[in-house]
């Protein structure tokens, strides 16, 4: 029997896709999973198969944003190497079965945590999970992109002014054009580009604890999730960015600046810092440049999300309240930038 909640497609050309891929089954369950900003995400219960579908979300995209045909894309190419990634099944290019291209892939139980002081659990259980972040984020460091066929994810060098090219394209394009102190942090950055070392890795381009899938009861990281930023770029963006909970205050999308951290047990960021680079091959050297792009390249998705939600498109109906986030987030990297000056 199907149980569908309510949706901005047709269930029934889903149905009829699955059953062409899987087999019919009587039973069919669709339900939205709440939270999140991007790519719209279901739980599919297919018979005794329980699956997750992401789908780009309807109305007018950015070129280059909710890129799910490169999510599914990574996590296939991820099959088989140490960086843990869901079993995917399926791609569908064809945007009118549902309205947009989506995938599907196996769901793997485990819990999600919005929020860096990851609520509910021991100090020791949190120490244990942030750890396993910078573990994971190493194993994904170590996957070298030809080895896996992602030699021509992206483009080779020179990442991060391909980077602020991007992102500054996209401020400038937003309907609300972002803030003077959002401009300021780029004009900072631009002047402040590291020159470029020849590193090349495989990206995940929003590495942090939101997007990781954590074991039932242990503290560690079983899945990385929502690859759709991800593309051949230098590994230091990603640890810049998984350091952003040292940067950010709780009220700032959850990050930990203004928490009792040890208390907590929340490792410091030195000793995130180097877990990673214990386990990273040619690991390199954070610099505050790297957390300053990782705050203002958060800041821009957070313009394209305020955009979103006066447009009537946002994923989440209250996406309009992170609008304000990314005045703040600016204001974090400025912070940065000073304190390196």
């Amino acid at each position: 029997m199907a149980e569908v909640t309510r949706l901005e497609f047709d269930a029934g050309a889903l149905r009829r896709w699955l059953s062409d891929l899987l087999g019919p089954e009587d039973r069919f369950e669709l339900s939205r999973i709440s939270g999140g900003q991007s790519n719209p995400t279901f739980f599919l219960d297919w018979g005794d198969r329980r699956l997750v579908l992401r789908k780009q979300p309807p109305g007018p995209i950015l070129k280059g944003a909710h890129a799910v045909d490169r999510e599914h894309r990574v996590m296939a190419a991820l099959a088989g190497t140490e960086v843990p990634v869901p079993p995917v099944l399926a791609f569908e290019a064809d945007a009118t079965v549902i309205g947009t291209p989506f995938y599907v892939m196996e769901r793997v139980e485990g819990r999600v945590f919005g929020d860096a002081a990851l609520p509910g659990l021991s100090p020791d259980e949190r120490r244990g999970i942030y750890l396993s972040l910078a573990e994971t984020l190493a194993r994904l460091r170590n996957v070298r992109p030809e080895d896996v066929g992602l030699g021509d994810y992206g483009r080779p060098g020179d990442y991060f002014s391909r980077q602020m090219s991007r992102w500054g394209r996209q401020l400038e394009q937003s309907a609300s054009g972002g803030t003077p102190e959002l401009h300021r942090l780029r004009d900072w950055l631009e002047a402040n580009k590291p020159e470029d070392d020849g590193r090349i890795a495989i990206s995940h381009g929003d590495f942090r604890v939101g997007n990781m899938l954590i074991h039932p009861t242990e503290p560690r990281v079983i899945c990385v999730l929502d690859w759709e930023l991800s593309t051949l770029g230098h590994p230091l963006a990603d640890l810049g960015f998984c350091c952003m909970p040292w940067h950010t205050a709780s009220d700032e999308y959850g990050g930990a600046l203004d928490l009792d951290r040890a208390t907590l047990g929340i490792p410091s960021q030195q000793e995130f810092v180097e877990r990673y680079q214990a386990h990273a091959r040619d690991a390199g050297e954070l610099t505050p440049f790297h957390t300053a792009f990782a705050l203002f390249r958060f800041a821009v998705i957070f313009v394209g999300i305020a955009d979103r939600a006066l447009a009537g498109t946002a994923s989440d109906p209250k996406a309009e309240r992170l609008g304000p986030l990314a005045h703040r987030f600016a204001l974090r990297g400025l912070d940065t930038a000073q304190a390196a000056a």
